[in-house]
């Protein structure tokens, strides 16, 4: 009798939707916000939009490395959409409330889309690895099949991986507080207002974390110790840069995107006491990445900058 009246009492109390409330301790003002996160979201979508153009319309371009480059750009366009109306809507017409599907639907959508774009730099690196260091057979092996299985093998990966996560907290009752102090429906932030134990969902979280962006990490960084092991082996040094320079532009947004989620899992620890570090840094990291992959790669490759300068009317050489 007891926990069938105790299961009845928390279901009578359960929520019907969410309140996000945007950024703890700064909620006076935090619409000042809007404006950069604004721009910094219309960059991305410019920038991207312009990346996708570019690539279809340049016949030089159409290599496995700027495919994988297109895809990244859906991808940042999609996990930037993802969360950016919303937090505009919160910020500019306090338009807080969003129902338990469309939270748990947004938390699937950013866990799959973060997943994804790692699941894209692990292709660019064994993209980048094979032309290097085995560069004679690089047209036999990274063929247009082989491009296409790379890219939906991460998209079925990423996609199903990531189902558990919406599902578990949607099992969760919520009985009580229903105020995230979010910007967006993140996994934990959502979970620790439940009234039941929620260790599963913290469980799973970690094993996503490690199983997934561990093991992408793992293969960027063997891709990247096979190349330099065989760029150090080459006798001119003219050839070893021209070879490193075709990999700066990817390791500088491998460095900027994994650096992120590890500073973002440390002070998450320290939530408590700093609640808008953590917060913060997880929407920049949602709309930051999208706006900075197309301009480091425009800014560190000539096929790309050339291909802008048509596509602006602009006759200029580098």
């Amino acid at each position: 009798m007891t926990p069938n009246l105790k299961h009845s009492n928390i279901s009578k109390f359960q929520v019907s939707e969410f309140i996000l409330m945007g950024f703890p301790g700064i909620h006076t003002w935090q619409h000042w916000l809007s404006l950069p996160l604004a721009l910094l979201y219309l960059l991305a979508l410019t920038a991207n939009i312009l990346i996708l153009i570019i690539i279809n319309q340049e016949a030089t371009l159409h290599q496995p490395m700027y495919f994988f480059l297109g895809v990244l750009a859906v991808v940042d366009m999609g996990l930037a959409t993802t969360i950016m109306p919303k937090i505009l809507a919160i910020l500019w017409f306090s338009a807080k409330a969003i129902s338990l599907p469309e939270c748990f639907a947004q938390m699937y959508v950013i866990h799959c889309f973060v997943a994804m774009e790692s699941g894209i730099f692990v292709c660019m690196a064994i993209d980048r690895y094979i032309a290097i260091c085995k560069p004679l057979r690089y047209p036999a092996i990274v063929t247009d099949s082989f491009v296409v299985k790379a890219t939906v093998f991460m998209a079925l990966r990423n996609s199903l991986a990531t189902i558990p996560v919406p599902v578990l907290a949607a099992q969760r009752h919520y009985c009580s507080r229903n105020q995230i102090e979010h910007c967006l429906c993140s996994n934990l932030g959502v979970t620790s207002l439940s009234c039941d134990d929620r260790t599963i969902n913290s469980v799973y979280q970690l094993l996503l974390a490690w199983t997934l962006m561990g093991s992408d990490l793992a293969l960027i960084f063997l891709s990247y110790a096979l190349i330099l092991h065989s760029v150090l082996k080459l006798n001119s040094a003219e050839a070893a840069s021209k070879a490193l320079s075709t990999c700066t532009s990817h390791l500088i947004l491998i460095l900027f995107f994994y650096t992120v989620i590890v500073v973002i899992s440390i002070t998450h620890n320290a939530a408590m006491t700093l609640p808008l570090v953590p917060v913060l840094l997880n929407v920049l990291h949602n709309v930051i990445p999208p706006a900075l992959n197309p301009m480091v790669y425009a800014l560190k490759n000539r096929e790309l900058r050339q291909g802008l300068y048509k596509v602006l009317k602009m006759d200029k050489e580098n």
